[in-house]
This record gives structure tokens, sequence and C-alpha cells, in this order.
């Protein structure tokens, strides 16, 4: 857990098995001993994350009762705007020091999208949710191999996901209130989470020994970490590890994170390799959506079976 490894995904796409096991061995391994990895040469271009990231400085410059009447507690679905300082990520602390903006698949779920009037924030978030959701995707073919499944296990689980792109913003420190975290200490829900961060730092990893270890920025790459139901499909094998954002302190802070999690109706049940009679199933079979209207239920006091 001393250090977070960075794994290339070039070639992830190819038919190449020798390429696909090399990357399965460096995924599989990344899961079970930190649960955290960097991925570079995912292909989605520098100037795509730049816009983006341009795009949601914008959004978050826009006036409080602007971004308010986007608010996610107006549609009881998980889409639309977290006002600053609402949301408490680890239950009996403080709450978090940031704002957020949730988008789901668009044109599925109970609810849809809600957009600011914003020249061009819609078409460059879609743009971007389409790409980093086929990288997500791709990303569960190495990992149902090193599971010992069949590379395209998870296909007929992800081809209807429920998914969420989420951009947040989390102010400068010296206004943090003692003890307040920009997010808590916490695990996320699915299967896998992409993240892209700006340069100021802040994210932590708890580590085995209760430590925690702060994840360099490294331009360009993702920090990928796995959920807990992804965790759950491994009966554990799999580590989804808690972890923290600490606000920087004289400077704001811009993150994207896509949460990718299976199909609503997807049984999430423990994998043959992961299950012996030393280690018998620890969790009883479960829908991925009555699982994560559980989780969200928790933490917004409301299920949505399309997105996280």
């Amino acid at each position: 857990m001393s250090e977070i490894p960075i794994i290339d995904a070039s070639g992830l796409a190819a038919a190449d098995q020798a390429l696909l096991e090399k990357i399965a061995g460096e995924i599989g391994c990344a899961c079970r001993e930190v649960g955290f990895f960097y991925l570079t040469g995912h292909g989605i271009a520098p100037t795509d994350i730049a816009h983006l990231f341009g795009m949601a400085q914008k959004f978050f410059a826009l006036p409080t009762d602007e971004k308010t009447r986007l608010a996610i507690s107006a549609t009881s679905a998980n889409r639309g705007y977290v006002g600053l300082r609402t949301e408490t990520l680890d239950p009996g602390k403080n709450v978090d020091d940031k704002e957020a903006f949730n988008v789901g698949v668009e044109g599925a779920g109970p609810a849809p999208n809600v957009w600011p009037e914003l020249s061009g924030f819609r078409a460059t978030v879609l743009d971007y949710f389409d790409k980093v959701l086929a990288l997500g995707v791709a990303l569960h073919q190495p990992i149902a191999k090193d599971l010992g499944l069949d590379r395209h296990f998870f296909d007929d689980k992800l081809d209807r996901p429920m998914a969420t792109l989420r951009l947040l913003h989390y102010p400068p420190a010296s206004v943090r209130a003692d003890g307040q975290y920009g997010a808590g200490e916490h695990t996320d829900y699915g299967n896998v989470t992409l993240l892209l961060t700006d340069d100021a730092g802040g994210l932590e990893i708890r580590g085995l020994d209760g430590a925690w270890i702060a994840a360099p920025y490294i331009p360009g790459a993702f920090v990928c970490n796995i959920g807990d139901c992804l965790m759950r499909w491994t009966n554990d094998v799999y580590r989804s590890t808690p972890h923290r954002v600490v606000n920087p302190p004289g400077r704001d802070r811009y993150s994207i994170a896509f949460f990718l999690d299976a199909n609503a109706d997807a049984p999430v049940t423990a994998v043959p390799s992961c299950v012996s009679a030393e280690r018998p199933a620890r969790y009883p079979p479960i829908l991925a959506g009555d699982y994560l209207k559980e989780r969200l239920a928790a933490t917004y006091g409301f299920g949505d079976d399309k997105g996280k």
C-alpha cells in the first residue's frame, strides 16, 4: 500500500491475447492488494479532458440560485446539483466541504438529466460520458480474465449500466471547519470508479494499517478504484478501499468522477473462482439495482436504479 500501481492500458481494445493477459495480471494484483491503480494509455485525449474541466469550472462559477434550480432534491433522483456542504459521506461526521453536479445515462432512469443554460456544457459532458463509459466497460474484460472467467462475462451485465458522471468542486481548506473534509472517509458503491483530478492533490487512501496515503497527481491519468459491488461479486477477494479528500490550502480543487455500476437487473453473486470450502460465499445474491438503492438511501434518502 506504499504506492499505487500505474497500469498502461494501451492496446486494451485489441484482440491480442498476450496483452490482455498482461493487463489482467496487473489489474488483478492492484485490485487484491491496494484496491486502487492509475490508468494511463487509455485513449481519451488531453484536449477532451481539459475542455471538460473548463466546463466544470464555468458551471460551479454560476450564481448559487442558478445552480440550485437544478438541485438533485427537486428530482428525487441522483441527477443534478448537490449544494455546497449538504452531503455527508462519513455518517456521524461533519458535512463534506464540496459541491457536485451529477449526470446519468442520457434518456434512461426515473428522471431525465437536468442541464444549465451554459453554452456547450451538455454536448461536452455527454461526449465525455460516452468515452469514459466505453473505457469502464472495456476494463471489465481484463478483470474477468483475472477472475478466471470468459473475458466477455460482464458484457451483458453492463449493456444497460447504472452509471453516473460527477463534476466536483472543493473550496480552499482555509474556509473549512475543524474536522471537516472535502469528502469524508468512504468506499464507492458500484463496480469501478474512474477519477480525473486537477493538480491540487488532496485524495488520500487508507492502508491496511489505518495510515492515510496521498495519491499524487499524474497528468492525464485516471485514478481507478474498486467499488463495494465488485468486491461483493469477488467475495471480498478484490478490495474496496476507504478513501477521502482533504481540501488543499489556498486554492480550489476540481475533480471528475465516473461511477460505473452494472445493469439494474444484473444478479450479483460470488464468482466461482472466489468461492471455496475455506472461503464460502459471504453475501446472499442480490440484484445490482437493489444493492445500489440500499446504498443511495443511506446517503440521499432515496433510491435511483440508474445512477450513483
